[in-house]
């Protein structure tokens, strides 16, 4: 199952590995004027962002490093990276979502290429699951 349309609000993001599943607060960035500001001018980030739809991000104006995990239609990570401020990431053909965290969480929560993610969308009923 893909991601239905998501729109601008919060959520919890689960990741599911190793560790069981550990879930994490989400801000979900849908429209445009959202996915545009996304972490700029923030000096830390509670949880992660979902940047959605996307392909490819930029750190130009941020102030802290961050991590970034491409996902595809189904959520599944195709690549991670921690970039520095000022850096421009290269778009993956197949993201449809990049999610964004301080730099170091995700490896605390377990995001890994060929992990597989889900999106908990607040308001849409307990349990409710996007993707995974």
């Amino acid at each position: 199952m893909g991601v239905r349309r998501l729109r601008d609000g919060q959520g919890t993001l689960v990741v599911r590995g190793e560790r069981g599943a550990v879930s994490v607060p989400l801000e979900i960035a849908a429209s445009y004027r959202a996915r545009t500001k996304g972490l700029l001018g923030r000096d830390a980030v509670d949880g992660a962002i979902l940047l959605t739809p996307a392909s490819g991000v930029h750190t130009f104006r941020m102030r802290i490093p961050i991590d970034v995990a491409y996902l595809d239609r189904r959520l599944k990570v195709i690549a991670v990276r921690t970039m520095k401020p000022g850096r421009l990431g290269l778009p993956r053909v197949r993201a449809r979502h990049v999610l964004e965290a301080e730099a170091g969480a995700m490896s605390g929560w377990g995001v890994r290429v060929g992990g597989q993610v889900a999106v908990e969308v607040e308001g849409e009923g307990e349990g409710e699951v996007a993707g995974g």
